[in-house]
């Protein structure tokens, strides 16, 4: 059974628009500019959506000052060569955020995306006017989506967890929501699958951008 929620968080990437592509060419990117070679295109996937310090650090084993270093060369490419324009708003998005907005939800953007990162493209894409407030990550006191959401609280003045919820495609997503105590939407058409939500704790799953406006309205 869905309830009724005031404040809806969305996801960027993954999420509002697919921009897997341009992320992915800027991982192969920095993975080649730092001495490694990328052999399976499609294990690139996996770096949609996390922060990029997860990515180069965690998933890929660089050490701290490596991690730097490749994130540099990341954004070299996603700001300076088109990665971050090699991207696509989603079917229904725009129908969806129109909608909601026309009902009196209160929008916000909540990403690990660097605040640079996701004006370029909520302006190219002209998505930034239906949202209330945009939430980014940075690198010293918002480092974590769990973070991220908690500063959009404090901004939007959320007192009651139960009005907000979180609609995200990743697990970070997932984990960041239940960690501030916000139900999530899993949606299925981005960069995580069914098994991914679930096991995170999803509690919702959306195939489309219809689904999500079904459970949040």
């Amino acid at each position: 059974m869905s309830k009724t929620y005031s404040y809806i968080l969305f996801d960027l990437d993954g999420t509002l628009t697919d921009s897997g592509p341009g992320i992915m060419n800027g991982f192969a990117y920095a993975i080649e500019k730092m001495g490694g070679e990328v052999t399976d295109r499609a294990m690139l996937r996996k770096f949609v959506g996390p922060p990029l310090q997860d990515s180069f650090g965690k998933i890929l084993g660089y050490g701290p000052e490596d991690t730097e270093k490749a994130i540099v060369y990341y954004r070299q490419y996603y700001f300076e060569k088109g990665g971050a324009l090699e991207n696509v708003v989603y079917p229904g998005i725009e129908k969806l955020l129109s909608d909601l907005k026309a009902e009196g939800k209160k929008l916000i953007v909540a990403t690990s995306k660097s605040e640079r990162g996701t004006n370029l493209v909520l302006e190219h894409f002209d998505l930034k006017k239906y949202f209330d407030f945009v939430a980014t990550a940075n690198d010293e006191d918002r480092p974590h989506k769990s973070d991220v959401i908690r500063y959009a609280f404090s901004e939007c003045d959320i007192t009651n967890p139960a009005q907000a919820v979180m609609v995200g495609d990743r697990e970070n997503d997932v984990t960041a929501a239940r960690t501030v105590g916000i139900d999530c939407i899993g949606v299925l058409y981005g960069y995580g699958d069914e098994e991914e939500l679930t096991t995170a704790g999803a509690t919702y799953l959306a195939q489309t951008a219809e689904d999500v406006k079904r459970i949040v309205s």
